[in-house]
């Protein structure tokens, strides 16, 4: 199936004003294959800093789950007990709150950042695009550069063929391997689920995913890398609303790099019409998403500022001024002012700064215990003995505290109500104990048929650990 493209305002006018000239139709075939993109080995600043950037990244991702923090993994997110462990903090599925806020929070702390510098964010700390560095490293090791992984391709099947591909497959299979067991180890105890997966001791449902993200990270880094970028990743399709005229990208000079094309070191190309361009594709070549950054910005482009380090090679060796490819922005490429501070970035910023202040302020005064407290509704409404009226309820404590506690329970309200059948246990770290508990109040005290009764549960070991619930006491009508 093929589509002629709808003409640009710029063809429009082209062909208005030449219409002597035939116009070249373009064609594209929507069921056509993707190429495979070769990338060609460069080194450079911009190089450098994404290593530096993603060495710790990895080591962190790999790292944390290892790691114990008072005898308990760093960060485990046991979904069966219904706990998350982060650092010295035990969470449950009743702080979801803070998961969405922290979302919140990443979400605008995005949108600032591509507001000033554009898509670093894909460009040097993505996972798609750390993971993505990882395999290509393998493909230089095992296939050489790009001209030698061409013409690898097009060779006949050999010895030599089949042992660089299999050496190559077999490091992407490890990477995928490892990247799928540490994921799956914040889940579950990666201690134990290293020994019982290469024991052949693993549950059913510990292999299924270990499997599944190991042929997940295959799959993508290795076979759909700027396929993710270009079409699977949404922050491409609307990261463009939040560009403006001072965002800090990728520019290809045009005033300074047409006409392009090829010459002889040390001839006077500019008498010949031609700019600083040789029309090396160097940039093209070294692109992770294989677009060609002289044909202006565009959706897929993330940042990463390879182009840059290529370009400037080649300028250095034809001894021409570095910078025809640069971060800048348009105003500046332009020769205008550009604006640091303007109205977007103090909006986003101030949005930031208040939600990150609520939110730390939040979490460092979160109660690390939870209380609930259900009036028993299987036994009858209110029970009149000796004299006293007794209602019956449900307390459910849990600790979130990184030590034990002896809780205490008090009841207090409009009347002098009184507790009984409560002994108060030592609850462990991250348990949750439920026991039954009776209030009585004297029957000549209450004034109605519904009242209020407040329970107050406090740490005896730390009294600033308390928390009150309120519910409803019910006697007699008359």
């Amino acid at each position: 199936m093929s589509v002629k493209p709808e003409e640009s305002p710029s063809e429009s006018s082209k062909s208005n004003s030449s219409d002597n000239k035939p116009q070249e139709i373009r064609y594209v075939n929507l069921y056509e294959a993707e190429e495979k993109v070769y990338i060609r080995r460069i080194t450079g600043f911009y190089q450098r800093l994404r290593r530096y950037i993603s060495a710790p990244l990895i080591i962190g991702f790999i790292l944390m789950p290892w790691l114990v923090i008072d005898g308990r993994p760093a960060m485990l997110f046991d979904l069966p007990a219904r706990q998350f462990n982060i650092l010295w903090v035990t969470f449950s599925p009743q702080d979801g709150v803070y998961l969405a806020w922290l979302l919140i929070i990443a979400a605008f702390l995005l949108f600032t950042v591509t507001v000033m510098v554009g898509r670093v964010w894909c460009g040097f700390t993505c996972p798609q695009t750390v993971w993505t560095q990882m395999y290509i490293w393998a493909e230089l090791l095992c296939e050489g550069d790009r001209n030698k992984r061409i013409k690898l391709d097009a060779q006949q099947w050999s010895g030599e063929k089949f042992l660089r591909k299999a050496g190559k497959h077999a490091i992407w299979i490890a990477i995928a391997l490892v990247t799928a067991m540490t994921f799956v180890g914040y889940f579950t105890p990666v201690r134990d689920l290293v020994v019982s997966f290469f024991t052949f001791q693993l549950d059913l449902t510990a292999v299924f995913w270990v499997l599944f993200f190991t042929g997940a990270t295959y799959g993508n880094a290795g076979f759909m890398r700027e396929q993710v970028c270009k079409y699977m990743c949404p922050y491409a399709r609307f990261q463009s609303v939040m560009y403006d005229h001072d965002t800090l990208t990728v520019f290809y000079d045009k005033e300074r790099g047409e006409n392009r094309g090829p010459r002889k070191s040390g001839e006077d190309y500019k008498a010949q019409g031609l700019g600083d361009c040789i029309d090396c594709s160097w940039c093209v070549q070294v692109c992770p998403v294989n677009i060609d950054i002289r044909e202006g910005l565009q959706a897929e482009c993330i940042d990463c500022g390879l182009c840059i380090d290529a370009c400037d090679s080649v300028m250095e060796k034809m001894n021409y001024p570095l910078g025809l490819i640069s971060f800048t922005t348009e105003d500046a490429a332009a020769k205008k002012k550009v604006k640091i501070l303007r109205p977007r970035v103090l909006g986003y910023g101030a949005v930031l700064l208040a939600m990150v202040s609520l939110f730390v302020y939040s979490l460092a005064t979160r109660m690390p215990l939870l209380v609930e407290v259900m009036r028993d509704r299987g036994t009858q409404m209110f029970r009149i003995t000796d004299g006293n009226v007794s209602n019956v309820y449900t307390l459910k404590i849990e600790n979130l505290d990184r030590k034990t506690h002896v809780y205490d329970v008090r009841v207090s309200g409009d009347f002098a109500f009184d507790i009984q059948g409560y002994k108060a246990p030592p609850i462990l770290e991250g348990e949750i104990i439920t026991l039954p508990v009776r209030v009585v109040v004297k029957r000549s005290e209450l004034k109605g048929e519904k009242n209020t009764v407040k329970f107050t549960v406090i740490a005896r070991e730390n009294p600033e650990i308390v928390i009150s619930h309120s519910t409803t006491f019910i006697g007699p009508s008359k």
